[in-house]
């Protein structure tokens, strides 16, 4: 009797989420980290705001006081690094990300958005038309001015932007596209 192994049928489904969960407990633990750098290890609201966003998607305690003791030692660097672009439609599209080496980082990026059409931007080129805001998740862009798209540039934008978060080293992406 074909397909009458459940247990085939529930390790391929399993395999996908913990892939999935396996992706967003290894950003938190790098947002983790540079929180705990930032305040040395110590209480401070960046650092609650990170392990309540943590605890948001059901990451053991165990991995969370982990990635604080890891980032306490003075070995580990991480850098908080911030991208500008133009996206389909001339929508401005900044991109964080937390990564130990920027020398990768930057031209995985800069080939993410050149698959999809786009080039990095220069310092400052979009981020004037966003303000950095203080929000419970930390914090975040919200634009100043926002760009009505096209159905096609959407489509292509959406892309990118599910192109951009596959990247380990991203941890959000804002557009001012409405």
């Amino acid at each position: 009797m074909s397909g009458h192994n459940k247990w085939a049928q529930i390790k391929h489904k399993k395999a996908i989420t913990d892939a999935k969960k396996s992706k967003i407990f290894s950003k938190l633990v790098r947002f983790i980290a540079v929180e705990a750098k930032l305040s040395l290890g110590k209480e401070s609201p960046g650092l609650r705001a990170a392990i309540e966003k943590a605890k948001a998607v059901n990451m053991p305690s165990e991995n969370i006081e982990r990635a604080i003791k890891k980032a306490s030692e003075p070995s580990s660097l991480m850098y908080s690094v911030t991208y500008e672009a133009y996206g389909p439609g001339g929508a401005g599209i900044i991109i964080e990300a937390l990564t130990d080496n920027k020398n990768r980082t930057a031209p995985e990026m800069k080939h993410i958005l050149s698959e999809n059409n786009t080039t990095l931007g220069g310092i400052g080129s979009v981020i004037w038309a966003f303000k950095k805001e203080m929000s419970l998740e930390g914090a975040v862009w919200t634009p100043t001015t926002t760009v009505s798209l096209s159905e096609i540039d959407l489509g292509l934008l959406e892309k990118l932007v599910e192109n951009l978060e596959e990247n380990d080293d991203v941890q959000d992406v804002y557009t001012n596209a409405e």
